[in-house]
């Protein structure tokens, strides 16, 4: 009787979930080793005295390819966002939105001086120009890319746009306000974000992987959280088989999939092109009194100057389940790794939000939280995608899935776990 293929995963955030689930939907023997207490690696909610904290400003787009494949949105309840953002400086807030989607916005959308008519027609053009273009191609297609910034100049974009609104809108995303990664990442993106608000599960970003690690236990896996696997090795003369390494000893498996972070995965497998430069981040979250309004409706703040937090978000607003009754909760981010403390950090955003509201006072915003992310994204400059690994790359049966073997998103990391599962079902089952 042939003996059911055995599958260590390694690593249980969203790509290592999704490898999990189909593996053990295809009848293998699936174990998932995670080493914290908690599956969701990056995405990942903290709950507190009612509030509801995601490592992180994080938000799902719904029309991404791979999630509306593997994830039950319904059961998300998710809580959008309003289109466009609310662009600040000392002294006065505008509004950008998309007048199609929220036509009770034009008014103030037009009278914004912070983008000018004929960037606002170029915007209306490349809107059409990608709405007509395969998004899964964008990273597919051989040839030149650009920055950012660059690819906006090209398109004449103004300094006044891409300083204004790009910059801050794409520090959020890609956590470089410098606008140097690719422009690949901008076509995508924005492509997306012409169908689809973006959104959050009403309980938190957890609701994510909590939802995968469900599926993946009813497809047959097992997960056993609290246990990091510390070494990966391939075994017999041809490498027919692998060893993981845990704290409970070896564990013999004819495939592992490593689906953790790229510097675990670096470390496990010794595939030099899995990348390791890193975008940081630091996201503060604040507790204000109940009622507070920060007339922005469901947008975020992004900041048009370079001093202070990069964006700041009203999560309460757009979600209340993220706050007890009686309080408001909002976070501001912070690019790179910053060297103030928690409370010289807590300072600053009251300083910039009184600077935004010249007829308020702050004194009411107290921290609640504060998350330091040293590896939020892998950087992404142009020419990178053409240079990351191939889930197949590592020696023996072993198999990589995270984003970094597409590009740093969600998207890319529940797509690559269905990728390294049908690499292993094609090569092991």
């Amino acid at each position: 009787m042939t003996q059911t293929p055995r599958v260590a995963v390694a690593g249980g955030g969203l790509a290592g979930l999704v490898a999990a689930r189909h593996l053990a939907g295809a009848g293998l023997d699936v174990t998932l080793f995670e080493r914290a207490e908690n599956v969701g690696g990056r995405v990942w909610t903290h709950e507190r005295k009612g509030f509801r904290f995601d490592r992180g400003f994080q938000v799902l787009f719904p029309s991404y390819p791979a999630v509306r494949a593997e994830l039950d949105l319904d059961a998300l309840d998710l809580r959008r966002f309003a289109p466009g953002a609310c662009i600040a400086r000392p002294g006065s807030r505008s509004t950008l939105s998309d007048p199609i989607r929220e036509p009770k916005a034009l008014p103030a959308t037009l009278a914004s001086r912070e983008v000018s008519t004929g960037d606002k027609l170029r915007v209306a053009r490349l809107a059409a120009e990608l709405a007509r273009r395969d998004p899964e191609a964008i990273f597919e297609t051989a040839g030149s890319d650009t920055t950012i910034e660059e690819y906006l100049r090209e398109r004449g974009f103004s300094d006044r746009f891409i300083g204004n609104f790009v910059a801050p809108f794409y520090g959020g995303i890609c956590l470089d306000r410098s606008l140097s990664t690719s422009s690949r990442v901008f076509e995508y993106t924005f492509r997306t974000l012409l169908t689809s608000r973006v959104a959050v599960p009403a309980t938190g970003m957890a609701a994510i992987p909590a939802q995968l690690a469900q599926e993946a236990r009813v497809a047959g896996a097992s997960i056993e959280l609290g246990t990091e696997v510390t070494d990966v090795s391939s075994e017999g003369t041809n490498g027919e088989s692998a060893t993981v390494t845990t704290a409970d000893g070896e564990d013999a498996a004819d495939a592992v999939v490593v689906a953790t972070d790229p510097l675990a995965a670096s470390e496990l497998t010794g595939v030099e092109s899995i990348p390791t430069d890193a975008r940081s981040c630091v996201t503060q979250y604040y507790e204000l009194p109940g009622g507070t309004d920060l007339e922005t409706g469901k947008r975020l703040l992004l900041n048009a100057t370079k001093d202070g937090p990069n964006h700041v978000v009203p999560h309460s607003a757009v979600a209340p389940e993220y706050a007890p009754d009686g309080a408001e909760l909002l976070s501001a981010t912070y690019l790179g790794e910053r060297e103030e403390s928690d409370d010289e950090l807590a300072a600053i955003t009251r300083e910039t939000l009184e600077a935004w509201y010249p007829e308020r006072r702050f004194d009411a915003l107290e921290p609640r939280r504060t998350d330091r992310i040293e590896f939020a994204q892998f950087a992404q400059p142009p020419g990178i995608y053409e240079r990351l690994p191939d889930p197949r790359d590592p020696d023996g049966p072993v198999y990589l899935a995270g984003d970094y073997t597409r590009w740093s998103s969600i998207q890319a990391a529940i797509r690559s776990g269905r990728t390294a599962a049908r690499a292993v079902l094609e090569d092991v089952a």
